[in-house]
């Protein structure tokens, strides 16, 4: 019998793990899925890829949701539906607090509502907040990895390059990074009762520095300390993912 798919990112309706990292690129959901034993492709839909495997004993789905947050929420809705109830989202962002360099990680506390999507949702007072337990596992497990680490806020803004409007200085409010898919996950986690966090390597430029650092060529996310900052993080939220379980979340 042919197994039923959810319609938007066609994975599985049933039987997929209730742990889950997600990702923005398709590759790297295949790269972090190598860091699991007996690793198998589920689906793979425009940029939904859905892989499952496990991480010491744990089960563990890797999927990826693309870039921005309208299309991630449609990976997460469909997540939840599929029974998966912890997840945490593993990207890159720009930094804005400084003192925070690139291939450090931060996790976020919470994350400024400006993605794009969920404010056709719900109201903008509704706040995106992580599991506070989410953030306590991957701060444990940063601390014991020994690797760099920042908590705080961070800002999803859906527009990925400035336009004519000016970039609010959230630096001043203490706010750390800025990407882009984050708020929409706290956002769907909070409705639907799941456990939810996110852990972000800086990759280089924040939204104030990007278009000239685009026009020098200073602006390079594809070099080996942003690489290696991934692999760490990746090995980071997987083992939050665990503790995550062993705390019964």
């Amino acid at each position: 019998m042919t197994q039923e798919l959810l319609p938007l990112t066609r994975i599985p309706r049933t039987g997929l793990p209730a742990h889950a990292l997600v990702v923005g690129d398709p590759a790297r959901a295949e790269a972090v899925a190598g860091l699991l034993e007996d690793a198998k492709e589920v689906s793979h839909h425009r940029e939904f890829r859905l892989f499952t495997g496990s991480r010491q004993g744990l089960p563990v789905a890797v999927a990826s949701h693309g870039v921005g947050a309208p299309g991630a929420v449609l990976l997460f809705r469909e997540l939840a539906d599929a029974g998966v109830r912890t997840l945490i989202r593993l990207g890159t962002a720009g930094a804005i607090r400084p003192g925070t360099a690139d291939g450090d990680l931060v996790i976020a506390e919470a994350a400024i509502r400006d993605d794009g999507v969920t404010g056709q949702l719900l109201p903008p007072e509704y706040p995106a907040v992580s599991t506070p337990e989410a953030v306590l596992a991957l701060q444990r497990a940063a601390r014991d990895a020994g690797v760099p680490h920042h908590r705080g806020v961070v800002w999803t803004r859906a527009a990925f390059q400035p336009g004519l409007i000016p970039f609010t200085d959230y630096g001043k409010a203490g706010v750390v990074a800025i990407e882009m898919e984050l708020s929409a996950l706290l956002v769907t986690a909070s409705l639907r009762g799941l456990t939810a966090g996110g852990v972000l390597v800086v990759d280089g430029a924040n939204a104030d520095e990007l278009v000239d650092a685009q026009a020098t060529g200073g602006y390079n996310p594809h070099r080996r300390v942003v690489a290696d900052g991934i692999g760490r993080a990746a090995t980071v939220a997987l083992e939050a993912l665990r503790l995550l379980a062993a705390d019964g979340r």
